[in-house]
């Protein structure tokens, strides 16, 4: 009888407080509009596209394109949707980026008037896609901190 090969998978943890109510930082995460303003990994990009359909079986993509003028997308199935404390979603690349499908659980939890964000992107191929998406979202919860302030 043949064995099965456990696939090691590593993952990433991003934490975040921002100076919002916990209500507002969910809406702005899940709201295409608020997306298509702070969702950008790279300074001088744009998002072209976002779609949100929130409920557990509902599909996300993101349409992006790069400063150079490269066009990404990536997207996925909701899995767990908790308004406004938790979001689970699969999260995958399309095209050129493919390195499987990943898990992503935020949580969103509230600190009087603060808010503390916890992601874990789990499933991810390797430490390179670790360092890779910790920057990402790093990148884009920086913009969001910065609409949140307005």
């Amino acid at each position: 009888m043949p064995t099965a090969v456990k696939k090691e998978s590593y993952a990433a943890l991003v934490r975040r407080t921002f100076d919002a109510p916990r209500e507002e930082v969910f809406a702005n995460f899940t709201d295409p509009g608020a997306l298509k303003r702070w969702w950008i990994a790279f300074e001088g990009g744009s998002v072209i596209d976002a779609r949100v359909d929130l409920r557990v079986g509902g599909a996300w993509r993101l349409v992006m394109r790069d400063p150079y003028g490269t066009v990404t997308s990536l997207g996925g199935t909701y899995r767990e949707v908790r308004v406004p404390e938790k979001l689970v979603y699969t999260w995958r690349w399309e095209g050129d980026i493919d390195v499987g499908e990943s898990l992503v659980t935020v949580e969103f939890r509230a600190l009087r008037s603060s808010t503390e964000m916890v992601i874990v992107q789990e499933l991810l191929p390797s430490e390179h896609q670790v360092q890779f998406h910790t920057w990402g979202w790093n990148q884009v919860l920086d913009r969001l901190a910065k609409l949140l302030m307005r």
